[in-house]
């Protein structure tokens, strides 16, 4: 999600999320002061929403701003499926237009097809549609448009599921039309490729447990067949269906236990402040380039 300070990011994200994970609420300054990951489960969705602080506002130390941008992009990594440009319902103002600007110039004109504006705060509609709303506004048409012609409305005050389900949707169509792929810059190959080395060196590091853990796992599934062998010793057909049964719930089991240790391995890489900061330290010249040349 992005977007200037006091938009309703974070209630956009709790929203989501149906959860209150991000802080949020009436304030004159921006309650998210760095960038924060959350995960949960939409509809049978997995879904991680990312909450940025106001990462282009004039207002903020240009070092902050880069800093807060690029752990975005870390925790984005290896690419978001869609950025949330999100927007105060109300009057377009010229802070907000630099806003998408700079956004724009950040992430280049690739990102347009990965882009939906999400409006804020549905209720100030009153008895309006959207498509009237956007009707007397020539720059948020053009916003729209450059934005795959997609947009959404949220009303964060109320527990409405199907603005969120509508959402979901909406960010489904989006990943079709591109192919399942995910946005992606060198920016954003390079945080992947720190966090991947990472994952394999907090793997390899944990490799006794693991081996641990799979000899375990494979002692109680003998054990359990050779209990269930005892009780068919004389059909041989019904022990041919155990060993099959056998082979094939090892192997899940081997690839179910594989793939929780790749996602903790993961969650430790992301969470690792030296890796972090080291990332930072390696793209904090390249987007002062785009940003405040």
């Amino acid at each position: 999600m992005v977007g200037k300070t006091g938009v309703g990011k974070s209630a956009t994200g709790n929203t989501i999320l149906g959860k209150g994970i991000f802080e949020s609420k009436f304030s004159a300054r921006s309650l998210t002061t760095s960038c924060k990951k959350a995960s949960g489960e939409v509809n049978g969705q997995k879904v991680s929403v990312i909450d940025s602080p106001g990462l282009f506002d004039t207002r903020t130390d240009a070092e902050k701003t880069c800093e807060q941008i690029v752990r975005c992009m870390y925790y984005a990594s290896p690419g978001p499926h869609v950025f949330l440009v999100v927007i105060r319902l109300g009057r377009y103002t010229e802070e907000e237009m630099k806003t998408v600007q700079k956004i724009q110039k950040l992430f280049g004109d690739g990102a347009d097809r990965y882009s939906m504006v999400l409006f804020t705060h549905g209720d100030l509609l009153d008895g309006k549609t959207i498509e009237e709303f956007l009707k007397d506004s020539e720059d948020l048409m053009e916003l729209v448009d450059k934005c795959n012609g997609q947009y959404h409305v949220f009303n964060n005050k109320v527990e409405d599921q199907s603005q969120v389900s509508e959402l979901i949707n909406k960010i489904r169509n989006i990943t079709g039309k591109n192919g399942g792929s995910h946005y992606t810059t060198e920016m954003f190959q390079r945080a992947e490729k720190a966090i991947k080395e990472e994952e394999q060196r907090i793997l390899k590091e944990k490799e006794e447990k693991v081996c641990k853990e799979v000899e375990e796992l494979m002692k109680k599934l003998e054990e359990k067949f050779e209990l269930q062998m005892k009780e068919v010793k004389d059909d041989m057909e019904k022990q041919d269906k155990l060993r099959e049964s056998r082979d094939r719930e090892m192997k899940e089991e081997l690839e179910k236990l594989r793939k929780q240790q790749e996602i903790q391995a993961r969650r430790e890489a992301e969470e690792r402040a030296p890796l972090l900061q080291m990332f930072i330290e390696i793209i904090l010249k390249v987007l002062h380039h785009f940003l405040f040349k």
